[in-house]
């Protein structure tokens, strides 16, 4: 289980604007924002992914926006939210990076993946028998 993520993001207004749409049919909501940081949580209230515009003072100097991107997998309730995640990604500027379907990696699961305004691969996912 995941505790948290950060991302620090070149244009803030532009990316929570993405991850508010797309991460909503995952039940994943916007819970805090400041003028730097948008916090985001699941259904518990939980905060687990902190999205930024500014670098934070533990990181190397060398992380830079876009220059260390990730992948974070968010799990879905059914494939109706992979596919909601996947076109409000793409309503919002991300980049097609797989199409939702089935994927026989890590077992049989229902996945769609985007890459983000900076280069970060976002999936979503269900776990299928």
């Amino acid at each position: 289980m995941i505790h948290h993520l950060g991302i620090v993001v070149a244009d803030f207004m532009r990316s929570k604007a993405l991850f508010d749409a797309c991460l909503a049919p995952l039940g994943i909501r916007r819970t805090e924002t400041d003028m730097d940081w948008a916090i985001y949580g699941g259904e518990n209230g939980q905060p687990f992914l902190w999205l930024g515009s500014e670098i934070p003072t533990y990181w190397r100097t060398s992380n830079m926006v876009g220059n260390a991107p990730i992948h974070i997998a968010f799990m879905a309730p059914n494939r109706h939210a992979v596919d909601a995640f996947y076109y409000a990604a793409l309503e919002f500027g991300a980049e097609d990076h797989g199409a939702p379907g089935l994927r026989q990696t890590c077992g049989h699961s229902y996945s769609a993946y985007i890459i983000d305004l900076d280069g970060n691969n976002i999936e979503a996912t269900i776990q299928e028998k």
